[in-house]
């Protein structure tokens, strides 16, 4: 997921490891691709703009590649410093985050492992973090899957988190981007998400 949701990483904090689906395919309108951050105009989606090939093939997540013909980076940046550049911790993370911005990752998978180790090292969650060795429909009992539960056009039901101070707004926005948790709460984030 791109800047998963905070809900998200209550799941991941209840494993004791990640194991990362590597040969699904991509799924369009799903969070592989976009978040959702919290500005004053309220919620806005960012989206990362992806390479179309044929849309008659099915294309494995790892093959997507980013279309930087758009200047998507630049635009994401912007809102998320519009969004957040007052939040009590924005300093304290955005260079870590910016960095990763910075980069030119060729596959939209590539930019969400980095961005996924960047928040779990932040956030101070030492999990493993492995990927899947072929696809299986159905998961092993032992596995908690979480491939397709959390997903910006279902509500969970399995959002675990309090609300908590938000930069806009006067009622809580459940389900934003792990970034609005990190630059409102800080090292608290952890707490929040226990």
């Amino acid at each position: 997921m791109y800047n998963p949701p905070v809900s998200y990483f209550w799941h991941a904090l209840q494993a004791e490891r990640l194991q990362l689906e590597a040969h699904e395919n991509y799924i369009k309108q799903s969070y592989r691709n976009r978040c959702h951050v919290l500005t004053a105009q309220g919620v806005q989606p960012l989206s990362v703009p992806v390479v179309k090939g044929n849309s008659q093939v099915k294309t494995l997540i790892t093959q997507i590649e980013i279309d930087y013909s758009q200047k998507w980076q630049q635009v994401h940046w912007r809102t998320i410093q519009a969004a957040y550049g007052r939040a009590p911790y924005f300093e304290f993370y955005s260079d870590y985050l910016k960095a990763v911005y910075d980069q030119q990752h060729k596959f939209l998978f590539e930019l969400n492992v980095d961005l996924l180790k960047l928040y779990l090292k932040l956030l101070k969650l030492n999990r493993n973090v492995d990927f899947t060795a072929f696809y299986q429909v159905e998961a092993p009992s032992s596995v908690h899957d979480m491939r397709n539960r959390i997903h910006p056009k279902i509500y969970p039901d399995n959002l675990h988190v309090k609300p908590y101070m938000q930069v806009f707004g006067k009622q809580f926005v459940p389900e934003l981007s792990i970034i609005d948790l990190l630059f409102t709460q800080g090292p608290a984030s952890l707490s929040y998400l226990q």
